[in-house]
């Protein structure tokens, strides 16, 4: 049998509320429409489901039975819409460990000031998480990206700490940390195309990888040796003084930052989080 929902919606309003015109109030119509709507549903029911008095109603047992069914009914659907409408509050960035610690979680208080009203989450996952509220922000070969998914192109440099009163591979053998992804996939950082574009040789490092950037960023900034990384992780290190690269030249690099089907995510909340990681990993 098929009844229309809102005659269900003005029974179980007026049931609840044991008035016609309290509920009319409540659906913002017309006591009227409210009476035109439960006798509609006693017609399709072939029952009658209020004892109509002057000035008041009162259920039948028919319309008891059918007042704990709708109450419940509609209780559920209204707590699946609200829990959906916090979800599109509640985004999780998923990313590396690197980009996580260094970049997106040292400005999320900024975030959280401009949208307290969203719940950003950040965790590091090597894995692709295609989940309807998991941002998942990754490195990749721009090569093999789709354009419109890039929302960063990655180049490198050599950085020490500015405690030096001039590049320390300047003065002789020194070491230099880069970084040997364990995805073997990923383009490994351009330390040939910097040493040729800089003049230097390779007999001036001794070269020493880790298989995240932060660990080779945190060597440098101990003042021990250099680190060959991307511009992105260790900017906020220069612009803090830490960090220096000597007037040295940066290369541009294979590897970018995407989101995967970037298109996908449509929620106000998505788009605010995607907005505030490109814009953070963009900036000059």
């Amino acid at each position: 049998m098929q009844v229309s929902l809102q005659s269900l919606k003005a029974f179980e309003s007026a049931a609840r509320l044991g008035s016609f015109k309290a509920a009319a109030a409540e659906l913002a119509i017309t006591p009227t429409a409210v009476s035109h709507h439960i006798s509609n549903l006693e017609s399709r029911l072939n029952t009658d489901l209020f004892h109509r008095e002057v000035r008041k109603i009162t259920l039948t047992e028919t319309g008891e039975y059918l007042s704990l069914s709708t109450s419940k009914g509609f209780k559920l659907i209204f707590d699946a819409l609200d829990t959906l409408s916090q979800a599109n509050n509640h985004i999780r960035i998923t990313t590396t460990s690197s980009l996580a610690a260094m970049r997106l979680i040292p400005a999320l208080h900024t975030l959280n000031t401009q949208y307290p009203q969203l719940t950003l989450d950040i965790s590091t996952s090597e894995a692709l998480d295609k989940q309807l509220h998991t941002l998942p922000v990754r490195l990749g070969n721009k090569e093999e990206i789709n354009e419109a998914d890039i929302i960063k192109y990655e180049a490198f440099n050599v950085f020490a700490a500015s405690t030096h009163q001039r590049a320390p591979w300047l003065n002789g053998h020194v070491t230099l940390y880069t970084s040997q992804w364990k995805n073997n996939a990923l383009a490994a950082p351009p330390l040939t195309e910097w040493l040729t574009k800089n003049n230097q040789s390779p007999s001036q490092f001794e070269i020493k990888s880790f298989d995240q950037e932060l660990f080779g960023i945190q060597q440098a900034l101990a003042n021990n040796g250099a680190v060959f990384c991307s511009n992105t992780l260790v900017k906020p290190y220069v612009d803090a003084g830490l960090l220096t690269h000597f007037k040295s030249h940066a290369v541009e690099s294979q590897l970018c930052y995407y989101i995967p089907d970037k298109s996908r995510f449509e929620t106000r909340f998505q788009r605010i989080a995607i907005e505030w990681v490109t814009t953070l990993l963009n900036q000059k």
